[in-house]
C-alpha cells in the first residue's frame, strides 16, 4: 500500500459525514507504518476503543475509508475464532466489526459486519511479521502472495458491501 496522508484518509470515509470525518482520531503515526507490508490500514482509536477504521486502495486506484464499530472486548474469549479477511485464527483476538452502509442505506441504521482481526493487523499476520500465537495460520498449500490477494479481494468486498445501497 503507497503512503497516506491524514488529508486523503479523511477525505476517503464513504460511510460517515466530512464532519465525521473530519472529528475522528487518525494515528499520529503515519510516516512509521510499515506501508510496504499493508495491504489496508486498519487501527482503533484509542479514546473510544469500541470504534475503529479502515483505509485500502482500490483496483481503480481510489482510496476508500469506512467507519467500524467493534466490540471493545474480543469474542470468543475461550475459543479461538477466525478472521474473516486475513483467515487467522485468535484465542480472543477476534471483533465483531460493524460498518453503517454508506448514503441513505446507512442512514436508515442498515450496516454491513465481518468477523475481523481485534488490531486490525490482518496485512502483518498473513507474511508472518505478527504472530497471533500457536494454531494461528493454519497450513495451507498456496503461496504467499496468493494469501495476500485473497486478503486483499476479502477486503476489497467488504468495504464494496459497505458502499452498496
Amino acid at each position: 500500500m503507497e503512503p497516506l496522508t491524514e488529508r486523503e484518509i479523511r477525505a476517503a470515509f464513504i460511510n460517515c459525514t466530512k464532519g465525521e470525518a473530519k472529528r475522528l482520531s487518525v494515528p499520529r503515526d503515519l510516516a512509521e507504518q510499515p506501508w510496504e507490508d499493508l495491504d489496508f490500514l486498519g487501527w482503533r482509536d484509542p479514546q473510544a476503543p469500541g470504534r475503529a477504521y479502515l483505509v485500502t486502495a482500490g483496483d481503480d486506484g481510489r482510496t476508500r475509508a469506512v467507519a467500524l464499530r467493534g466490540a471493545s472486548s474480543a469474542v470468543g474469549q475461550q475459543r479461538r475464532s477466525m478472521c474473516s479477511m486475513c483467515l487467522t485464527t485468535h484465542s480472543g483476538g477476534v471483533s465483531l466489526m460493524v460498518a453503517p452502509k454508506a448514503g441513505k442505506a446507512g442512514q436508515q441504521g442498515n450496516s454491513v459486519g465481518a468477523y475481523i482481526c481485534s488490531d486490525l493487523a490482518c496485512s502483518l499476520y498473513v507474511r508472518g511479521k505478527r504472530d497471533a500465537g500457536v494454531g494461528a495460520r493454519l497450513h495451507e498449500t498456496i503461496t504467499l502472495e496468493e494469501k495476500i490477494r485473497r486478503t486483499v479481494a476479502n477486503v476489497a468486498a467488504f468495504v464494496a458491501k459497505v458502499g452498496t445501497a
